[in-house]
């Protein structure tokens, strides 16, 4: 469900323009819509996800294999690259990966980050936060979704938030390490990018709304075609990029404004989760789902815009855990907001809602609301309009 709800897009886009073979971990449902033929197989298996890419190569031609998924990354480069097919090298990749990797070629390549250090236990953790200067964030080495990444401001906090992030760390299969961090202070924005052939191009900015403290909780997106940050961020997305070696394919880099100047979180080098490669859709008439499968097939995607406009995207959680009861919006108001572009419900009636520390993003989300707008901030006005017309019930746990 989750997985149609966030990359349905993707997968609609990519087979408008290419029969698609899919390798899954169980036998698909709605996917099978959009494909040709699938294998069932573990991606993350290695052994697994290559037999299975041979054996799909023994009935078709492939032209390339991609993923959107984080944790298939390496393992996919490296099937592409026993096929033949073109893919950014898996080394770079696992650099991506490793975020304490990441740190240390940013560094060597003079690109602004934080300052971040790799732990193996608590006591560790508490020297490295004394040395960084609180408040710090720790977060899993290799992990996403901002599982497991929490704000410590002060050392009586340091054992609860270690407790959590290594928690969340220790099921990583690439690096169970825990990251301590300079705390970036300033708004959030991610990098959308098109690398093909070792040229990238910045396609746009996404404005990012995080909330939920101590923890980082993404709540909202914009993106605004015309956006003037794009000339502030886009250089150090593409140095970021080069740093790591990322050749081909689409990219998320995520970076903080610290006075005004840009300072990278991490790069993620596959579409961006959260509706945000819709969104950018959107807004400047940009495909990066088709982009990614043409990189993928060797072929220079077209990144020309068709639009100028701006899209925003509210992601729906409950006040607190409980159980969902109901949940719908104003069918008078949907049917009158032709900028309601969308509104997806991924929870049903009787599912438990599991907020942080607890629960993550995939226990705790209801859904979503996405609108359209001449600029960020008249779409950003129109989806707090529909959020306000959301009823949303919650029976809280006893």
């Amino acid at each position: 469900m989750e997985a149609q709800a966030y990359r349905g897009y993707c997968l609609e886009n990519v087979a408008a323009h290419y029969d698609v073979v899919l390798i899954c971990g169980a036998e698909p449902t709605w996917e099978r819509e959009f494909l040709l033929d699938w294998v069932v197989a573990d991606p993350a298996d290695q052994a697994a996800l290559s037999a299975a890419g041979r054996t799909l190569a023994e009935r078709y031609p492939l032209a390339g294999v991609m993923t959107w998924t984080e944790w298939y990354l390496v393992p996919v480069a490296r099937l592409a690259r026993q096929l033949g097919l073109p893919t950014t090298a898996p080394e770079s990749l696992q650099g991506c990966r490793n975020k304490n990797t990441s740190r240390v070629l940013f560094a060597r390549h003079g690109v602004p980050s934080a300052a971040s250090v790799s732990v193996r236990d608590q006591s560790e953790a508490a020297q490295a936060a004394q040395r960084i200067g609180y408040p710090v964030v720790l977060k899993p080495a290799s992990h996403a979704a901002s599982i497991g990444v929490i704000r410590v401001n002060a050392p009586d906090e340091l054992p609860g938030a270690y407790a959590f992030a290594a928690q969340a760390a220790g099921q990583g299969v690439e690096n169970t390490r825990v990251l301590v961090e300079e705390y970036l202070d300033g708004p959030e924005v991610s990098v959308e990018c098109v690398t093909y052939r070792g040229q990238t191009t910045v396609v746009a900015v996404t404005r990012k709304t995080v909330g939920m403290p101590p923890f980082f909780e993404e709540l909202a997106h914009a993106v605004d075609a015309n956006d003037p940050l794009l000339a502030t961020v886009a250089p150090v997305a593409v140095a970021a990029l080069d740093a790591l070696g990322v050749t081909d394919g689409v990219s998320h880099v995520e970076m903080r404004l610290v006075d005004g100047r840009p300072h990278l979180i991490e790069v993620n080098a596959r579409l961006a989760g959260d509706m945000i490669g819709h969104l950018v859709h959107l807004a400047t008439g940009v495909d990066l789902a088709r982009a990614a499968a043409d990189i993928a097939c060797g072929h220079a995607p077209d990144l020309t815009p068709t639009r100028s406009q701006a899209a925003a995207i509210r992601l729906i959680y409950p006040a607190y855990s409980g159980a969902l009861t109901s949940r719908h919006i104003d069918a008078e108001f949907a049917a009158r907001a032709d900028w309601l572009e969308r509104v997806r419900f991924q929870r049903q009636a009787g599912d438990q809602l599991v907020l942080p520390p607890q629960g993550d993003m995939f226990s705790a989300r209801i859904g979503y609301l996405i609108t359209t707008g001449p600029t960020a901030a008249i779409a950003q006005t129109r989806v707090q309009e529909a959020y306000r017309n959301l009823d949303i019930q919650v029976a809280p746990h006893p």
